[in-house]
């Protein structure tokens, strides 16, 4: 018989109430008693869990959640993820869910974020790049002296530039209305904002700050924004193709110059993608090695360090009439979270760096004595500059700006070295040196001519070849000899590509071996106009290298190619170098008659003796003068000067070049220079090609006696151009300047078409004689003073 088992129910446990008995979940979490009541006692007793920050380092012991974006926002409470932004900014994992999640009602927003992101930037449109980059706060500090504190503004508030500019504690922010109250200037910071100038901070932070509306941006538009320090989100950043042409624009073999609006067309400071060899210039993505030997905790994540740099370039090159000062730069750092306070804090640093450097605040700037370009820490300092020429006079310039006491000592009775002006020819100057400017871009000499509100006369491109009687040389044979002269140059450089050969030659010995090589192995036999052609280019190279080609290394000739170059437009100075020279000088300590004769450094401060025997004391001295006053040791220095520096003083070399101006009634019928204002640049011929130079007025090493201008043949290079002085210019195959000054050369006459000159002289070191000659038929015979001497550059 079987026995009927029966299944009993189990009695429930008796449910405890007390605190310390509390229920458990299916998932064996323990969870708090809901209070019935808002007043019971028991509520008190009860335990608020937190989560903690899982970053390693962190020092946020209880994360707030910035964003407040999801309904069950965690705020300060519990959450089951807080993610790092800084230390001192988090978001809670609801907020995280509401952008990220598309069921979501972020969702939308953020995806609408990312695809801007993706079609202007290169990094990735991460949710944690959204928050910082839509969501963080942003903080604005307190423009009153007196107080200077950061405020945390509201989300929804967008910060402006503007905004930062004026902003005081208690102003609601874009309106003028104060909140009424008690002085909001007296109210605390925000703790947070003292972690932010730690070092460690930094190092804690997720992502790197990208600025937003920089002023940079019109400069960088062919670069991704996020590799130069600019949010991809803002409309300013969108690149050169455009958001329907997402190339990587480093692929591309050419962008061309971008040039902003309104901006002077000489100034580049940023290399575009693939470009390289322009002077005064840097590369937007990259920090340099002394910028990384002076900022080392950028190294690793140069971010910041760019978005502030390319930013106080752009400043500087927007407005170069006014110093740039860490005030002027700050409002326009726009960028969200604790992170634009360090922004703040080390733009002073990197604007000091890119002052002392020479990037910016440079040319004829004058700053009151209490507006110093550098700290205090260097106006105890002081300087003797000997030399009042343009770098004497730039330097001091330079160096009384950062508030360093300076006085300049030069040994002629004017300023200005080998830059002097004549302006006894009615209506125009003329430069006895320089005048010309040769490569515009970035040139310091524009910046200074935008400063002052002087205008660059550019040389015109016409470059023609006069023969006698005044025909022109057809543009088609210049061309093809144009080819042939840069083929031998071509095969000059496969030969010093050959390291078997350890002797170096003359360029013009190479130069004559390759062409002889040349008419033996084609047959080619060149008519006389075709080497007469011929030869106008090589004197063209002997101006270049500013030196008779046999003078020349042919393996080294172009070494000054390896560096970087003053490209663009040549142009002329047509008020003359003493508007500049004149301006630099302004407010200096110059001292004239005081030829320095020596230099004694031994001790803690310098001794700088004149000939007369005054000696002048300073804590540095800064020697200008030119190079043959060096390598005859018209200076002693005590000690003597290091042997590598010695030793560069006497492996330099510079050429001797001399202008020639004249002034004539009219130039003929032979349709050159009819109008005007049309000017002529004539030259002469050079002789065949032969193993020694021949003489010429032009240009002739110094101490050699002044030749007779009757002596020059014609075949002039003429150049047309609009404007009060000649312009010089040559073939696009070699510098656009003036004519070939050395051996066999052309000579450079610029020939404003006025009333005959009055009188004349030719002059170089002591020496003068008179001449006439006739440019060509039917011109009137002229008289030629010769103004002095200039070299290569100018």
């Amino acid at each position: 018989m079987s026995t009927l088992r029966v299944r009993t129910k189990k009695k429930p446990a008796p449910f405890d109430q007390s605190p310390d008995n509390l229920p458990l979940r299916s998932s064996g979490r323990q969870v708090k008693k809901k209070a019935t009541e808002a007043a019971d006692d028991e509520d008190d007793a009860s335990e608020k869990k937190y989560r903690k920050c899982e970053k390693a380092g962190c020092t946020a012991t209880c994360p707030v959640c910035f964003a407040s974006a999801a309904e069950r926002c965690a705020k300060n409470g519990y959450t089951s993820r807080w993610y790092h932004l800084s230390c001192g900014e988090h978001f809670c994992n609801e907020c995280f869910d509401h952008y990220y999640r598309s069921h979501k009602d972020g969702y939308d927003k953020y995806t609408s974020w990312k695809r801007i992101w993706t079609s202007n930037g290169k990094s990735e449109p991460s949710p944690k790049a959204f928050m910082a980059d839509q969501q963080l706060p942003y903080w604005v500090q307190c423009t009153r002296p007196e107080c200077g504190k950061w405020r945390q503004l509201t989300k929804e508030i967008q910060l402006t530039s503007q905004m930062a500019k004026s902003y005081r504690c208690g102003t609601k922010p874009n309106t003028s209305v104060k909140i009424e109250g008690p002085d909001q200037c007296s109210l605390p910071e925000d703790l947070r904002v003292a972690e932010v100038s730690d070092h460690w901070w930094y190092s804690m932070l997720i992502l790197p700050p990208l600025l937003k509306d920089s002023v940079a941006a019109p400069f960088l538009s062919a670069y991704y924004p996020d590799c130069v320090g600019m949010s991809p989100s803002c409309t300013s950043t969108n690149r050169l193709l455009g958001e329907g042409h997402p190339i990587k624009l480093e692929h591309c073999k050419a962008v061309p110059n971008v040039v902003v609006a309104g901006m002077n067309r000489y100034f580049q400071p940023f290399y575009q993608p693939n470009e390289c060899g322009k002077a005064l210039c840097v590369r937007p993505d990259v920090m340099e090695l002394d910028e990384l030997y002076e900022f080392p905790e950028y190294s690793r994540d140069p971010t910041l360090y760019l978005a502030l740099r390319n930013l106080i370039l752009a400043l500087w090159y927007t407005n170069c009439k006014e110093a740039l000062t860490p005030q002027k730069c700050t409002h326009h750092i726009i960028v969200r979270g604790l992170v634009r306070i360090r922004c703040v804090q080390e733009v002073e640093r990197i604007l000091y760096f890119m002052t002392r450097k020479g990037l910016i605040n440079t040319g004829v700037l004058s700053v009151g004595p209490d507006q110093h370009l550098l700290p205090k820490d260097y106006h105890s300092k002081s300087v003797i500059v000997v030399g009042a020429g343009p770098s004497g006079l730039a330097a001091a310039r330079q160096l009384q700006n950062f508030g360093i006491k300076v006085m300049i000592l030069e040994a002629k009775d004017r300023i200005g070295g080998r830059v002097w002006d004549d302006k006894s020819f009615i209506g125009v100057t003329v430069g006895r040196g320089a005048q010309i400017v040769n490569g515009c871009v970035n040139n310091p000499v524009a910046l200074m001519c935008e400063q002052l509100g002087i205008k660059m006369h550019k040389l015109g491109e016409r470059c023609d070849l006069i023969q006698e009687g005044g025909r022109i040389t057809d543009p088609t044979l210049d061309k093809r000899m144009d080819f042939h002269f840069n083929a031998i140059l071509d095969v000059v450089s496969e030969w010093r590509k050959d390291k078997t050969q350890l002797q170096d030659v003359p360029l013009g010995e190479k130069i004559q071996e390759i062409y002889k090589a040349f008419i033996q192995e084609s047959g080619i036999q060149f008519s006389e106009l075709e080497e007469k052609v011929l030869q106008f280019h090589l004197s063209n190279l002997e101006y270049a290298c500013g030196s008779n080609l046999y003078q020349v290394s042919a393996r080294s000739w172009d070494h000054n190619e390896f560096f970087a170059q003053f490209a663009g437009d040549h142009t002329l100075l047509t008020p003359g170098y003493s508007a500049i020279i004149d301006k630099l000088a302004e407010g200096l300590d110059v001292r004239l008659k005081f030829p320095v004769r020596s230099v004694d450094y031994s001790g803690e401060e310098v001794q700088v003796t004149t000939a007369e025997g005054t000696v002048w004391t300073a804590q540095k001295v800064l020697v200008t003068v030119p190079l043959a006053l060096l390598q005859k040791g018209a200076i002693q220095f005590t000690p003597p000067l290091p042997e590598r520096k010695a030793k560069a003083i006497n492996n330099l070399g510079a050429g001797v070049i001399e202008k020639v101006t004249s002034t004539v009634a009219e130039l003929g019928s032979h349709g050159v220079g009819r109008r005007p204002d049309r000017f002529v640049l004539g030259g002469t011929d050079m002789a065949p090609l032969c193993p020694r130079p021949l003489p010429a007025l032009a240009a002739r090493p110094p101490g050699a006696p002044a030749l007779s201008a009757a002596r020059l043949s014609p075949l002039p290079r003429a150049s047309c151009a609009s404007g009060d002085v000649a312009a010089p210019a040559s073939p696009a195959s070699s510098p656009p300047t003036a004519l070939p000054p050395v051996g066999p050369t052309p000579l450079a006459v610029p020939i404003p078409i006025r009333e005959p000159p009055l009188s004349q002289s030719v002059g170089s070191e002591g020496t003068e004689t008179s001449s006439t000659f006739h440019p060509w038929p039917d011109c009137p015979a002229v008289s030629v003073p010769i103004l002095g001497q200039q070299d290569p550059g100018g």
